[in-house]
């Protein structure tokens, strides 16, 4: 009966981070940091799903391997806007320049 509690919350937590992803559009940060919480949810759906089904937790490993790349290629893109815009304000350029 708890994990179906700790899935509600996870579902719950997942649907607010979609939400604050869905409304931030001004720094390119604030979007990251809630598409990194909604990749966590993910996560902990997952780890508790197979705990649950008393699965193998391998997968779980490979789905953090591709989360960390995924949160890495974020950060290097806020890294060269910043560098080449001195911002992360998404109005400060134009997305059809190359």
């Amino acid at each position: 009966m708890m994990n179906l509690y700790m899935y509600y919350l996870m579902i719950i937590m997942f649907i607010f981070g979609s939400i604050v992803f869905i409304s931030s559009r001004k720094h390119l940060l604030c979007t990251l940091l809630s598409l990194e919480f909604m990749v966590l949810m993910l996560f902990m759906l997952l780890f508790l799903y197979l705990n649950f089904m008393n699965y193998e937790s391998y997968f779980s490993m490979f789905f953090l391997t591709f989360c960390v790349c995924e949160g890495v290629l974020g950060l290097s893109i806020l890294v060269s806007m910043i560098r080449t815009h001195g911002n992360d304000y998404f109005q400060s350029f134009s997305i059809l320049q190359c």
